[in-house]
C-alpha cells in the first residue's frame, strides 16, 4: 500500500511532555485545516515519540514545522524548508497558522548528519531559522531535554519514597519500633531512582548535543557531579575517600561540558579513514570524552561547590524574610509562564530541595525546609488551572463554550499538578490574567509555608494528599489561592463582557 504523503509535517515536544507537546499539536492541526492543507504532527511526550514521521513523509512534505524545547532529531529535515521555535509560540491556531507560512516561505536549510556540523548549522540565514541564531534557545532546548528526562526518574522516586512514610516516619531502619520491610523496600527504591536524577539530567544534556556518543561522558559527569572529588582524611585524593558534591548546578555544567567536548572530538578525528568508523565509536570517542570530562570535573569540583553552596544558602535566605516574601517569589515564578523556564527554575529547584531532605531524613531542618518548599512550589503549579475552572463555573456566561468546557478539563489537570491547562486562557489576555494567576498561585505557596506543609512527594497534586503533612491546610491554601483568582478573573471577563456590547468574546 502507498505510503501517504502530507503537505505539511511536524515535531512538537516540550520539558514534561504533558500537556504544551499535545496543545501545540492540535493548534497546528487546526491551523492546516484552516488553510486547506494536510499535515502529521509528530509529538515527543513523556512516554515517547507517538504518530512518528517516516523517511518518505518528510521527504515528500512541502514544508516543516518543529515546534519543540528538547531534541526531536531535527537532522532528520535535512534540505526541506522549515522554521523551528520554542513550543510555547505555537499553542494557539493563530500562532501556529504564522509558522505554517513561515515555513512554507523559507529556504530549505543543510542539515549535516554528525552532530558538530549540525551545531555548526543552527548558524542559518536569519529569514529561515531566526530563532534557531538564538543562543539562548539553543541553550534552553539542551537544558530541558536534560530536564525532561530527568523529571520521571523524580517523581518515580519522590512518589515511593514518600509512600514508604506511611507505615511510619522510621519504617524503613531495622532497629526502629515502626520498622515495615516492604517499606523499607520502597524507600530504597525510590532513593535510587532519585540518586539517578542529577546524571540523567547531565547524560540527556549531552546528548542533546552531542547525540548518543555523549551519553557516556554525560553520565559520568553526571555521576562526578554527585560525588564530588574524594579525598582522605589527609586531604589527598583517593579513590576510596569521601568528596563533596555539586549537585543540579555541577551536572548541568558537566552536561554541556560532555556534549561540546564530543563535538570537538568529531571534528578533530574527521580526518581518519571511513574504516576506522567503529573504532570511532565504540573505543575512542567513550575513552577520550570520560578522560577529558572526568579530569575537569574534578578539576573544578572544588569551586563549584563553593558556588553551589552560595547558591543553596541564597535561596534558603529567603525564607529568613518570611513566607510572604518567599511565596511571592515561588508563586510568581510558577505561575508567570505556566511550566515554560521561569516555572521550571521554580519547580527543579523544589525537587533539589526535596531531594536533599529525603536524602537528611524526617526530623531534620534539611527536610522540614525542603519539603515546606516542595509544598509551596506544588500548590503554587496547582492552583492556576483551578483559577480557570473556578471562574468559568461562575462566570459561565462571560466564556464561549470552548473556553468552558476547557475550564472544566482543568479541574482534572490541576488537581493533578498539571499548570499548563492555564495557558491558553493566559494567552488570550496576558494582561490582566498573568498577573491574577501569579497572585492566586502566590497565595496557595504563602498559605502552605505558613501552615508549615511538608510533601514529601515531588508530584502527583492532590493524588499524594495521604503523604502530606498538613494536608488539610494545603488544600485550603490552595483553594483560596483559586478562589481569589477566581474572583478577580471572572470581574475582568464580566467588564470585558460588558464593553463588548454584552457578547462573549472567542
Amino acid at each position: 500500500m502507498a505510503e501517504q504523503s502530507f503537505d505539511i509535517v511536524a515535531a512538537t515536544g516540550c520539558p514534561s511532555g504533558i500537556a504544551h507537546t499535545f496543545m501545540a499539536k492540535k493548534a497546528l492541526e487546526d491551523a492546516a485545516a484552516a488553510k486547506g492543507f494536510t499535515i502529521k504532527v509528530e509529538t515527543h511526550g513523556q512516554i515517547g515519540v507517538e504518530n512518528g514521521l517516516t523517511a518518505q513523509e518528510i521527504a515528500s512534505a512541502k514544508a516543516v514545522v518543529i515546534a519543540a524545547d528538547k531534541d526531536v532529531q531535527e537532522e532528520r529535515f535535512a534540505n526541506k524548508p522549515c522554521v523551528s521555535v520554542g513550543v510555547s509560540k505555537c499553542l494557539d491556531v493563530d500562532a501556529a497558522q504564522a509558522l505554517i507560512d513561515r515555513a512554507l516561505s523559507a529556504q530549505p536549510r543543510v542539515v549535516h548528519e554528525d552532530a558538530a556540523s549540525a551545531q555548526a548549522a543552527t548558524a542559518a540565514p536569519a529569514d529561515t531559522f531566526e530563532e534557531k541564531e538564538s543562543i539562548g534557545h539553543i541553550i534552553y532546548k539542551h537544558l530541558m531535554n536534560g530536564v525532561s528526562h530527568m523529571l520521571v526518574f523524580v517523581v518515580a522516586g519522590g512518589v515511593l519514597t514518600a509512600v514508604s512514610f506511611l507505615w511510619g516516619i522510621t519504617s524503613f531502619s531495622s532497629t526502629a519500633p515502626d520498622y515495615n520491610s516492604f517499606a523499607a523496600m520502597l524507600k530504597y527504591i525510590g532513593g535510587i531512582s532519585m540518586g539517578l536524577m542529577v546524571p540523567v539530567l547531565s547524560a540527556y544534556i549531552a546528548e542533546s548535543i552531542g547525540k548518543r556518543p555523549a551519553l557516556v561522558p554525560g553520565f559520568v559527569a553526571g555521576m562526578i557531579a554527585i560525588q564530588g572529588l574524594p579525598v582522605s582524611p589527609e586531604g589527598l585524593i583517593d579513590a576510596g575517600g569521601y568528596g563533596v558534591g555539586f549537585g543540579f548546578l555541577g551536572g548541568i555544567i558537566g552536561g554541556f561540558l560532555a556534549g561540546y567536548v564530543i563535538l570537538g572530538l568529531e571534528k578533530l578525528l574527521a580526518g581518519l579513514p571511513q574504516n576506522l568508523n567503529g573504532l570511532k565509536a565504540i573505543f575512542l570517542y567513550p575513552l577520550l570524552s570520560t578522560f577529558i570530562v572526568g579530569l575537569v570535573m574534578l578539576g573544578i569540583s572544588g569551586p563549584m561547590s563553593a558556588i553551589n553552596i552560595a547558591m543553596m544558602n541564597m535561596l534558603k535566605s529567603l525564607s529568613t524574610s518570611g513566607p510572604i516574601v518567599l511565596g511571592l517569589a515561588i508563586g510568581c515564578m510558577c505561575a508567570f509562564d505556566m511550566g515554560g523556564p521561569v516555572n521550571k527554575a521554580a519547580y527543579v529547584t523544589g525537587t533539589f530541595f526535596l531531594g536533599e531532605a529525603l536524602a537528611a531524613g524526617i526530623g531534620t531542618d534539611t527536610y522540614a525546609f525542603g519539603t515546606n518548599f516542595m509544598a509551596a512550589v506544588s500548590a503554587a503549579c496547582i492552583v492556576p488551572p483551578l483559577i480557570t475552572t473556578f471562574a468559568v463555573v461562575v462566570g459561565k456566561k462571560y466564556f464561549s463554550q470552548s473556553d468552558h468546557d476547557a475550564g472544566l478539563v482543568n479541574f482534572i489537570l490541576g488537581c493533578t499538578h498539571i499548570t499548563e491547562g492555564a495557558i491558553p486562557f493566559m494567552t488570550k489576555n496576558i494582561w490582566p490574567v498573568m498577573p491574577i494567576m501569579m497572585l492566586g498561585s502566590s497565595i496557595g505557596a504563602i498559605g502552605s509555608l505558613l501552615f508549615a506543609v511538608h510533601d514529601p512527594a515531588p508530584h502527583g497534586g492532590f493524588l499524594v494528599l495521604p503523604v502530606v503533612d498538613g494536608g488539610l491546610w494545603w488544600v485550603l491554601s490552595i483553594v483560596v489561592g483559586a478562589v481569589v483568582g477566581g474572583i478577580l478573573y471572572v470581574i475582568f471577563k464580566a467588564y470585558e463582557y460588558k464593553n463588548n456590547g454584552n457578547k462573549v468574546l472567542s
